[in-house]
C-alpha cells in the first residue's frame, strides 16, 4: 500500500514571541484615556474635600474651645430644675373625677367632670371644669344637669352651675339656662337667670325656674310664656 503524502501545515505571519511560546500571558495592557465625565467626577471630589477638610477642623477646634461653657449652661440647667420642683403648686388638678353620693332618702347621685380643681385653704371646695350631675328619682327616672363650669361643696353636698347650663328629664323635657343652683342632698335646684324649656307639653321660656322633689316638680318663677302642643 502507498503511504499518503504529507499535508502542508500554515506558516503563519510572524512567528509569537519567547512568552507566548513558552504559554505566559502578556506582561502589558492597554493604558486607556479617561472619560470626560470620569475627569469631571474627579475634580468635583478633589474640590469638595478641600472644604470639607478645613471645615471639620475648623468645627473640631470650636467644640474644644466652647466645652467648658456647655459643662457651666448644664450645670445652671440642673440648679434651675431644682428650683421648680421644690416648689409648692398653687392648686391640685385631678382629670375626669367622680364623686358618688347618695341624698337623705339614701337615693344615689353622681358628679363627673373633665378637671377638677382645688384652690384655696378650704379643701371642700373644688373647681369643676365640664361638670355633670346624674341624679335617680325615687320611681327610676333620672334626671342630668351639665354646664360649662361648676363649684362643688363637698362637706355640703351643694353644687353651683354656671355658662350653658342644660337639664334633660328623663321624660325628654330639656331646659337652658345660665346658672343653676343644686342641693344634691335635698334634690332641689334653682336659678334666677332666664329660663328656655322644651318637652312633651310644648315650649316655655321664664325668668327663672325652681325644682323640688327631685324633679317631681318644677316651678318657672317671673314672666314666662307657654307655647302648649296641639293648641292646648
Amino acid at each position: 500500500m502507498d503511504t499518503p503524502p504529507p499535508i502542508p501545515l500554515p506558516v503563519p505571519d510572524r512567528l509569537p514571541d519567547q512568552a507566548a511560546r513558552r504559554g505566559m500571558p502578556s506582561l502589558t495592557r492597554e493604558r486607556r484615556a479617561p472619560t470626560p465625565g470620569q475627569m469631571l467626577r474627579r475634580r468635583l471630589t478633589v474640590g469638595a474635600l478641600k472644604w470639607l477638610l478645613p471645615g471639620a477642623a475648623v468645627v473640631l477646634l470650636a467644640a474644644i474651645a466652647l466645652w467648658p461653657e456647655f459643662d457651666r449652661s448644664e450645670d445652671r440647667g440642673r440648679l434651675s430644675f431644682r428650683r421648680l420642683t421644690g416648689g409648692v403648686p398653687d392648686a391640685m388638678r385631678v382629670v375626669s373625677p367622680r364623686y358618688d353620693g347618695v341624698d337623705e332618702q339614701q337615693r344615689p347621685y353622681t358628679v363627673t367632670a373633665s378637671v377638677a380643681a382645688q384652690q384655696g385653704a378650704d379643701p371642700n371646695i373644688v373647681l369643676l371644669t365640664a361638670p355633670r350631675a346624674d341624679i335617680t328619682l325615687s320611681g327610676g327616672e333620672w334626671i342630668m344637669l351639665e354646664s360649662d363650669d361648676g363649684r362643688f361643696y363637698r362637706n355640703t353636698n351643694i353644687l353651683d352651675l354656671w355658662g350653658r347650663v342644660t337639664l334633660f328629664h328623663d321624660n325628654g323635657t330639656t331646659m337652658l339656662t345660665e346658672r343653676a343652683h343644686v342641693e344634691l342632698n335635698a334634690g332641689s335646684a334653682e336659678g334666677d337667670a332666664p329660663v328656655a324649656a322644651q318637652g312633651p307639653f310644648g315650649t316655655l321660656v321664664s325668668e327663672g325656674f325652681r325644682l323640688t322633689e327631685r324633679g317631681a316638680v318644677v316651678v318657672f318663677t317671673g314672666r314666662a310664656r307657654t307655647v302648649l302642643e296641639g293648641g292646648r
